[in-house]
């Protein structure tokens, strides 16, 4: 029997989605619906699930259309691309392994349209695929078996940093932020480095805003991980990719970063010069 793609739930409903039913629910006995293409966009944003599993795929669809989302569907690369260029979606779940052209490449092509969250799912789970995939682009990394309570979790919590931006410590108006040459906008989501602008992805741009906010305070990759993406789950290499990432683009020598830097032990601390003092 092929593994379900899904984290069984315990008790009786653990075998939901490897029965007769291939639509049930993993967290209980109720069948997924499906979503109703009437709705076009939900109140909550629209959504693109790109998965060539059907069942991966009407599980997922089915969640997000039961949380408020609008839900689009394709089921390769290709016609992925033609969806996300016809109807530009607020964040795309995509599966890595797909008909046509794979994962990684549908995400670099889809970037160079513009900054869209882009949440990968699939069942390689190997260091090397995550580590690339977060290289390419993607915000998040799901690896099968999975959760579809805890995705959709995941996609609200993607979805309302990429439109508000990290949040301001105290709560307090967004306020450009600069040091060392730079300069953020958080209302603008823009940045920019000696006055040339920096192309930053989304949660680039929030890792850099809140290392400004807390110069010379060191943080734990665990932390960093709830601060700044919001989840108090998920692999720690997603940060430590991002912040490789952010060096490459703000440091002029990545290699012996002398801004984002490496507290053994602890993470990482954002060192600003003083006033008068070269960067």
């Amino acid at each position: 029997m092929q593994n379900s793609p899904f984290e069984p739930a315990p008790g009786p409903a653990a075998h939901a989605l490897s029965g007769p039913a291939p639509g049930a629910c993993p967290d209980g006995p109720a069948r997924v619906p499906e979503p109703d293409p009437a709705r076009g966009s939900g109140p909550r944003g629209r959504v693109l699930v790109v998965d060539d599993d059907p069942t991966v795929a009407e599980v997922v669809a089915g969640y997000l259309d039961r949380a408020g989302y609008g839900v689009e569907r394709a089921v390769d690369g290709p016609g992925a691309l033609e969806r996300f260029t016809a109807n530009r979606p607020d964040l795309v779940v995509l599966d890595l392994m797909l008909p046509g052209m794979n994962g990684f490449e549908v995400c670099r092509r889809m970037r160079a349209y513009g900054p869209v969250p882009v949440i990968m799912l699939t069942a390689r789970g190997d260091e090397e695929d995550r580590v690339l995939g977060l290289e390419t682009g993607a915000d998040d990394y799901v690896t099968k078996p999975f959760s579809p309570r805890e995705l959709v979790l995941r996609v609200a919590s993607v979805l309302r940093r990429s439109r508000s931006g990290a949040p301001e410590q105290g709560g307090g108006t967004l306020r450009t932020l600069t040091g060392a040459g730079l300069s953020l906008d958080p209302g603008a989501r823009s940045a920019s480095l000696d006055g040339g602008a920096l192309a930053l992805t989304l949660r680039e741009f929030d890792l850099l805003s809140f290392f400004l906010r807390h110069p010379g305070r060191a943080f734990a990759r665990e932390e960093l991980m709830r601060e700044v993406w919001g989840w108090d789950f998920g692999d720690l290499s997603t940060v430590t990719v991002h912040v490789r990432r952010l060096r490459g683009k703000i440091e002029a020598d990545p290699a012996n970063p002398r801004l984002i830097r490496t507290v053994w032990g602890v993470g990482y601390r954002c060192d600003l010069p003083d006033a008068g003092e070269p960067a």
